[in-house]
Order: C-alpha cells, then sequence, then structure tokens
C-alpha cells in the first residue's frame, strides 16, 4: 500500500529523532492531510444539497432514484477515499460491502439500504470535513512555521532580502543560523504530529471505511468450525468408501481369485484341462483386482502427482473424462506438495461434478501462477446452475481450498455453462 503503515514507530538508528523527516511514509502523508480539505468541502455540500433535494422530492417518486443516484455516487466516493487513504497513509482499508445480489430490482434496492456499510460511508465522507479542516490547520502551522523558519536564510542568499522576526532585522546569514536551527528543532515534533494525524486518520477510516474486524473474526471462526465439520464427515465418508471399494471389489475378486486356485489345484491331475482354465480365470481375476486396487490408490493419493508434477496429473485426469477437456498449466516450478494435491483434487472434483450434472460436450482446465498464488480455472459450456444442484460438490471444493486459506468462486448462470476459479496461497 505504499510504504510503511504510518502507525509503526520510525527507529532511531543512526539519524535520531531526525529518522521521521527522512522517512518517505511521513511526506506521503502530507498532500492528503493538506488536500483533503478541499475534497472534505465536496463531499460535505454534494451530500447534504443532493441528499436534501432527494429527499424532498420522494413525495412524488422523482426523488427515489435521484436518492439511489446519491447512495451510488457516495459508495464511490468511499472507494475512492479507500484507495487514497491506502496510498497516503499505508493503512489497508478492506471492502465492506456485502454480496451482491444477481438479480432483481428490489433485491438489489434492499441490498442498497439495508446495508450497514452504505449508511458507515455517508458518515464518513460527512465527518471527512471537520477532520480534514483540523488536520489542514495543524499542519500548515507546525510544518509551515517549521519549514519557513528552516528556510529563512534562502532569500538572503538569493535576492539579498532581510526578514524581521519577532522584533529582529534578519538580513545576513549568521544571524539566520539561529533561526534554521530553530526551525530545525520544531520540524521534529511537526513531523510528529504529521504521522499523529495520519495515524488518526487511518484509524478513523478502518473503522467506518473498513470490515468490522469483531464481525469478521466471528464470521471466520463460524466459517472454520462449519468447514471443519463438514470436513470431518467428509473424511468418514471417504474412509466407508474406501472400506466398501476394498469389500467389495479387491476383496472379492481376491477371494475369487483363491477359490479359482484352490479347485485347479485339486483337478491339476484328474483334469489337466479344466485346471487350466480356472488358472486362466484367476490370472484374469488377479490382474482385475491390481486395476482396482490401483483405481483406489489414484483416489487416495496419485502416484503421477509426487513424479511428474501437476501438468502430467491433470492431463491424465483430462484423459479419463468422458468428453473433451483442454488442460494448460503455466507453471515453472512445482509448487508445494499441498498445493499441488488440492489443485488436482479440486480439478477431480470439478471434473466429476461436469460429468455428472453439467451435460457439457467440452471443458477447459487452466493453472497458472499470479504473483504468490496459484489460480485454477475449470469451465465447460454445459447447462449452468452449479450452485442450484443439490450435492453439486462446491462446498466440498472450497473445504478442500480453505485448509490453505484458498478460495473458490464460482460463476454459472443458467443457460451459459460454469467457471470454477480457485485461488490457492503459494510460497516458492
Amino acid at each position: 500500500m505504499g510504504g510503511l503503515p504510518l502507525r509503526e514507530r520510525v527507529p532511531f538508528g543512526r539519524w535520531g529523532p531526525l529518522g521521521v523527516a527522512v522517512d518517505p511514509a511521513t511526506w506521503r502523508a502530507v498532500p492528503y492531510l493538506l488536500g483533503g480539505v478541499a475534497l472534505g468541502v465536496g463531499y460535505f455540500v454534494g451530500l447534504v444539497v443532493a441528499i436534501s433535494v432527494s429527499v424532498t422530492l420522494v413525495v412524488i417518486w422523482v426523488g427515489l432514484p435521484m436518492l439511489v443516484l446519491t447512495i451510488l455516487l457516495w459508495r464511490g466516493a468511499a472507494m475512492l477515499e479507500r484507495r487514497l487513504v491506502g496510498w497516503s497513509f499505508g493503512v489497508a482499508v478492506l471492502s465492506p460491502y456485502r454480496p451482491r445480489p444477481e438479480r432483481g430490482f428490489w433485491a438489489h434496492l434492499g441490498w442498497l439500504f439495508q446495508d450497514p456499510a452504505t449508511w458507515r460511508d455517508l458518515g464518513y465522507l460527512l465527518l471527512l470535513l471537520p477532520l480534514s479542516l483540523a488536520e489542514f490547520t495543524v499542519v500548515v502551522m507546525g510544518l509551515g512555521l517549521a519549514l519557513g523558519l528552516f528556510l529563512s536564510p534562502v532569500p538572503i542568499v538569493l535576492s539579498g532580502e532581510w526578514l524581521e522576526l519577532w522584533g529582529l532585522r534578519i538580513d545576513t546569514v549568521p544571524k539566520a543560523l539561529p533561526v534554521m536551527l530553530l526551525g530545525l528543532v520544531l520540524l521534529v515534533p511537526a513531523l510528529y504530529a504529521v504521522r499523529g494525524l495520519a495515524w488518526l486518520h487511518g484509524a478513523v477510516a478502518r473503522l467506518l471505511l473498513g470490515v468490522d474486524e469483531t464481525r469478521l473474526l466471528a464470521a471466520r471462526a463460524d466459517q472454520l468450525r462449519a468447514s471443519r465439520a463438514r470436513g470431518v464427515d467428509a473424511a468418514e465418508a471417504e474412509r466407508r468408501r474406501i472400506e466398501r471399494d476394498l469389500h467389495d471389489g479387491a476383496q472379492q475378486r481376491l477371494l475369487a481369485v483363491a477359490l479359482d486356485l484352490g479347485r485347479a489345484q485339486a483337478k491339476l491331475d484328474a483334469d489337466p484341462e479344466t485346471a487350466r482354465d480356472l488358472l486362466a480365470s484367476a490370472h484374469a481375476g488377479t490382474k482385475a483386482a491390481i486395476a482396482e486396487i490401483r483405481d483406489l490408490a489414484r483416489g487416495i493419493y496419485p502416484a503421477i502427482l509426487t513424479d511428474r508434477g501437476l501438468d502430467a496429473a491433470l492431463s491424465s485426469l483430462a484423459a479419463r473424462a468422458p468428453v473433451r477437456v483442454d488442460v494448460t498449466v503455466e507453471i515453472a516450478d512445482r509448487p508445494p506438495a499441498a498445493v499441488e494435491s488440492i489443485a488436482y483434487f479440486v480439478v477431480a472434483e470439478a471434473l466429476n461434478n461436469m460429468a455428472k450434472h453439467s451435460g457439457a460436450s467440452q471443458a477447459l482446465v487452466r493453472v497458472r501462477r499470479e504473483e504468490e498464488t496459484v489460480v485454477v480455472e475449470v469451465s465447460d459450456n454445459g447447462v449452468g446452475g452449479a450452485g442450484a444442484v443439490p450435492g453439486g460438490g462446491l462446498a466440498g471444493l472450497a473445504d478442500r481450498a480453505a485448509t490453505i486459506d484458498g478460495v473458490v468462486q464460482v460463476h454459472s448462470p443458467p443457460g451459459e455453462g460454469t467457471r470454477i476459479r480457485v485461488e490457492l496461497p503459494c510460497s516458492w
């Protein structure tokens, strides 16, 4: 966000207390502290006029669209303020808005009016005028006085002009040096006042424009508890599935092989031809059991992923899919094993859902790196509506990604196919 947060202390180091003067973060805050008063006046006057006119005209219905437009404009101004505060003060202000409904005029209207962030935006924009006036006054008086005194020798050197200060005539550089030193002394507290104002403004912005951290932490805790419960259920279901597949599949085949071998051994001397057929049957059963165990092991963790990486593993998935699947992997270095595993099983689950529910004829899988994130995208040309399919597996995708703080986004409008985007944080 453009420099160190201003709430952090500047270490004195070899610069001593003047470290605040050489810190770029201090000077980055000054333009906003000086220019914020113009924004504050503009916001205050514009909002008071627009809200007054809109509320007055609501009785003839003309005011309702005007009020909606006013709300949209002040939310846009709040978005601008988040960026300005972030760049100027190094304070990350997260967007607090509730998710927008997909369709419906009245749903959008309710979303706009019922979101508490809308009214907290208004409070911030109205508060900005008195806050910015106080900031402007302190910065101009403190920083202006200190810099004026510190630069007092400049006009004497450049043009020979003299100045009068506190009844004293200062017309030579030696006379200006004590004034310059006084300005230097006053500059340090003035700059610390700048940092204090920046910290205060950033705190107000985070309080009114940002996310309620208590509510965010509570929601995160609820999400983690629900995800953990679903993870336990999923692990138990997976254990039962493996037990069932072993019992009904490979175990039964191996039992049949043992019976065939026993019968072949009994008939080896008396009926060699039948014994030969039984041995052939046992051989075929053994190969089938091996194939089932291999498929089962691949479902637990594919060996190809460990040996050859994500590109080969996803290509193997695509080859077994019932429709055409194009795979693109744009990652030069292999990510950590946990990220590779989650990316693989996310694609596997997405393709499985596609085969069951989407009716698609083709799909696209793309994996790429964006800074410190692995992005996995799976899209198809099916019927869409993936969020409405009961048991479609999307909750499982989100739970799997959430184990490393990943994020799953699903865009699946009816009739327009499905696009799943998974962002997995990764440090190489």
